[in-house]
C-alpha cells in the first residue's frame, strides 16, 4: 500500500462493502426465515442499507488508491466458493448417471453370492438407495463381501443439536446388509464410530476391532463441453484433490479405513 492513506482507502471499502453485505443478508434471514411481511423487512432494512450503500459509494472514488485489494480479494473467494458449488453439482450428477439401485442390485448379487469373510463392512454413500463405488471395486478387485455390511449416509441438519435418540435409522436389507442413517445437528461432534456403537441392540453386532469402513475416492477429470469453463474445471479438480477426506471428518480410525475410486469426468 506504501502509504497509510492507501491503506486507509482498502479499509473503508472493506468495512463499507461488509456492511452493506450484511444488511442485505438481514433482509433474507428477516423476509424468508423469519417470516416477516415483505414492506415490514424494507422498512426495517432500507434505512441501513441507504446508509450503508451511500458511504461505499464515496469509498469507491479511492479505488484505484488501495481500494481495488478487497475487491479483488472478494473476488477471488467468490470465485473459489462458485467454482467448488458447480463443481460439486457437476460430479453428483456424473455420479448419479451411473448410479445402480441398492435394493435390485443386492438381490441380483445374491442369485450367484460371493464369498463371505468375517467382519464388517462401513460403506459410506452420499445418498441412501444408492451402490456405493467402493462396493463396486471391492467385488470387482476383491471377489469378496464381509458377513456384516452397513451402507451409511451422513446427513447434517440446520438444527444445532440431535439427541442420540434421533441419532440413527436403521433399515434391514437382507442378506445382513443394513441401510444406516446417521443425524447430526451443526453442533454435535461428528463421530461415526461412536454413533455406530449405538447400533449393537438393532441385530446387527458390531465389533471395533473387526470392523473396515470403505470410503469412494473420485479423481475429477476435467473435460470439454461439461457445463463449466475449461479453467474453472482445472480449478475445482485441484480443489477436490487437495479436499480433505471423509475419514478425517467422521473422525475414522486410520488403520481401519480402505479408499477406493476412480476417474470421473465433469
Amino acid at each position: 500500500f506504501r502509504t497509510s492513506s492507501n491503506l486507509a482507502a482498502a479499509y473503508g471499502i472493506a468495512v463499507t462493502l461488509d456492511m452493506t453485505i450484511t444488511t442485505v443478508l438481514t433482509f433474507f434471514v428477516v423476509r424468508y426465515g423469519w417470516g416477516y411481511p415483505l414492506a415490514l423487512c424494507i422498512l426495517a432494512t432500507g434505512f441501513f442499507f441507504f446508509v450503508d450503500i451511500m458511504f461505499f459509494g464515496s469509498n469507491l472514488l479511492k479505488l484505484v488508491e488501495g481500494g481495488w485489494f478487497p475487491i479483488l480479494i472478494g473476488g477471488l473467494v467468490y470465485t473459489l466458493m462458485m467454482t467448488w458449488k458447480r463443481g460439486r453439482e457437476l460430479l453428483n450428477q456424473a455420479l448419479q448417471e451411473t448410479a445402480l439401485g441398492l435394493t435390485d442390485f443386492l438381490e441380483s448379487l445374491f442369485i450367484a453370492p460371493p464369498a463371505r469373510v468375517p467382519g464388517t463392512a462401513v460403506f459410506l454413500t452420499g445418498e441412501p438407495g444408492i451402490v456405493p463405488n467402493a462396493l463396486l471395486h471391492n467385488l470387482k478387485h476383491n471377489k469378496v463381501l464381509h458377513e456384516q455390511n452397513l451402507f451409511v449416509t451422513v446427513r447434517s441438519h440446520e438444527t444445532p443439536w440431535i439427541g442420540m435418540d434421533k441419532r440413527l435409522e436403521v433399515e434391514s436389507l437382507g442378506h445382513d446388509c443394513w441401510q444406516v442413517m446417521v443425524h447430526y445437528g451443526f453442533k454435535n461432534d461428528v463421530n461415526l464410530p461412536r454413533a455406530l456403537a449405538h447400533i449393537t441392540g438393532r441385530g446387527i453386532k458390531l465389533d471395533a476391532m473387526s470392523t473396515s469402513y470403505f470410503l469412494s475416492r473420485e479423481i475429477v477429470i476435467p473435460t470439454l463441453g461439461a457445463g463449466m469453463a475449461a479453467w474453472r474445471q482445472k480449478l475445482f479438480a485441484q480443489m477436490h484433490h487437495n479436499a480433505g477426506g471423509a475419514a478425517e471428518f467422521l473422525s475414522l480410525p486410520s488403520n481401519a479405513v480402505v479408499e477406493l475410486g476412480g476417474k470421473v469426468e465433469i
